[in-house]
């Protein structure tokens, strides 16, 4: 028997609000809010991510870390690469590590508005 069930995931940022629409923009489903420093999205399969404000955020280095920041991150599968690629630059996303090696690799590495690192992952 398990001792807990998964409830969510939370990202410290400098603004929950913008990157809660950063990440509704790329997983799609609704936001919420129980406060100005606490907001959470339901993305659609029921997952949740919540984003917490954290005004002395320091986004994580990649690939290096940081031992003064949080380090995590996120895959994201998606149907092509590309076509995604150039939708989560457009929404702000920075490119971290986009080497692919011509395909042989499955995954490129960005960071969100707040410096999340996450990938995108062929299907």
């Amino acid at each position: 028997m398990p001792i807990a069930t998964y409830s969510l995931v939370a990202l410290d940022c400098p603004d929950p609000q913008a990157l809660a629409g950063f990440y509704r923009s790329v997983l799609g489903g609704e936001v919420s809010n129980t406060s100005d420093r606490w907001y959470e999205l339901r993305v659609p399969g029921g997952a949740r991510i919540a984003f917490q404000e954290a005004p002395d955020h320091r986004p994580p280095a990649w690939p290096q870390g940081d031992h003064d920041s949080q380090q995590a991150h996120l895959d994201f599968d998606v149907a092509d690469i590309d076509r995604a690629q150039e939708e989560v630059l457009a929404l702000g996303a920075t490119p971290l590590d986009l080497d692919d090696l011509g395909g042989e690799r499955d995954f490129r590495v960005y960071a969100d508005p707040a410096g999340h690192p996450f990938c995108l992952c062929r299907q």
